[in-house]
């Protein structure tokens, strides 16, 4: 790369397809442009908050809120056709450096091309993709086209050293700059202690986990409902309110909906016990304090395709922090009403199974802290010292 005139400001593209991602993008860039001022500009594609942060994105990354086999398959031209229209750009663009964010099916397909057309532009991958679960020889794969991992679990840098990937450095997760919003005050833990219990149900962020979990979990609840009393709350997102409330219109007991970020931190502050989907809110749930259930369907083909490529015993993310099985969790024809409906009873209860979750809950603040520094700072040190060539 030939070099830059020091009055050049710098050129970082960034590339983010979720909601999660970008959250993580624009905090990153908040950091960058702290660190640099003026002397950055910023290009990508991301949503709402990396917008906010100063990005044009190429296209909105709604087109990108696909899950589950079938639906991708359904949807593939489209996605090879964004794939390619991202790589473009960020080679017309011709960055400082190149972080993909997340999404590793979408962002490590741009990143490959990238490389192999200008290997030149530097790429950090925020976000590992869960090589310790399935499909480990991405690992070493990734040492083609990613200079640096930046992990958000604590056991991914060994992970990568035991598959000979990249450079791996576990910055932080940002669920640990959050715990004053997810954690009750006095009060609030009066009425998470009170009765009736407050019980959350999560049937998942995405429309396909919506509809694969909501008619299972309206079943499971009305059948503990028979036996217990509680309050029901289910948070969701604005964009996804209109198919939960239709969703949840037959169900036995029906909760009430917490709608938007503000609300769901607000109920998990007083939760007693939750029913969740299998992903990263397990890991929310684990640092609120929250015994839960978790539960995970997906459709026949892609249930097929997993249970041939997982290759850990759980995939709970709390558990794999924790370094124990102490989340039940019930996977397709396992998910059945009756046997949610058993665990729940018994986390809403003063259980040794409940208890044994919240002593394994108490160990997570060590194994996830970065000391004083948060996990954006880090991660934008990583990005700084691999641009300059320097990797972290």
């Amino acid at each position: 790369m030939q070099a830059r005139p020091p009055s050049t400001p710098r050129k970082i593209f960034l590339i983010a397809t979720e909601e999660s991602g970008d959250r993580l993008g624009a905090a990153l860039m908040k950091v960058l442009r702290q660190r640099l001022g003026d002397a950055v500009q910023f290009s990508g594609v991301g949503g709402r908050a990396m917008t906010s942060e100063g990005i044009t994105p190429l296209f909105p990354i709604e087109e990108l809120s696909i899950m589950g086999f079938a639906a991708v398959v359904k949807q593939l031209p489209k996605i090879l056709r964004l794939i390619r229209r991202t790589a473009d750009a960020v080679l017309a663009d011709a960055p400082d450096m190149l972080v993909i964010i997340d999404s590793p099916d979408f962002t490590h397909r741009v990143a490959r091309r990238v490389r192999a057309r200008n290997p030149d532009i530097p790429i950090v991958d925020y976000v590992s993709p869960s090589v310790w679960a399935w499909r480990p020889g991405r690992a070493r794969a990734m040492r083609g086209y990613v200079d640096h991992v930046l992990a958000l679990l604590p056991f991914e840098p060994e992970e990568y050293r035991k598959l000979q990937g990249p450079p791996c450095s576990y910055v932080g997760h940002p669920l640990t700059e959050q715990f004053a919003s997810l954690r009750p005050n006095a009060e609030e833990q009066k009425r998470r202690d009170a009765a009736p219990p407050v019980l959350l149900v999560l049937p998942g962020s995405r429309r396909s986990e919506i509809r694969h979990h909501l008619a299972l979990f309206g079943a499971a609840l009305g059948q503990l409902g028979k036996q217990k009393s509680f309050e029901l709350v289910l948070p969701t997102m604005p964009h996804l309110e209109a198919m939960v409330r239709e969703g949840i219109g037959s169900w036995p007991v029906v909760p009430r909906l917490a709608v938007g970020e503000t609300e769901k931190r607000a109920a998990f502050r007083v939760a007693r016990a939750a029913l969740a989907k299998s992903g990263t809110v397990t890991l929310e749930l684990a640092l609120s304090g929250i015994p839960m259930v978790t539960a995970y369907r997906v459709g026949a083909a892609e249930a097929f395709i997993l249970r041939r490529a997982i290759r850990v015993s759980s995939v709970i993310l709390a558990n794999l922090v924790i370094g124990s099985e102490v989340i039940p969790e019930f996977l397709q024809e396992d998910c059945t009403p009756e046997r949610l409906a058993v665990a729940l009873g018994e986390v809403l209860a003063d259980t040794p199974e409940r208890l044994r979750q919240l002593v394994a809950f108490g160990t997570m603040d060590a194994k996830m802290s970065t000391g004083d520094q948060p996990p954006s700072v880090r991660a934008a040190d990583i990005v700084l010292a691999t641009m300059s060539g320097r990797p972290g």
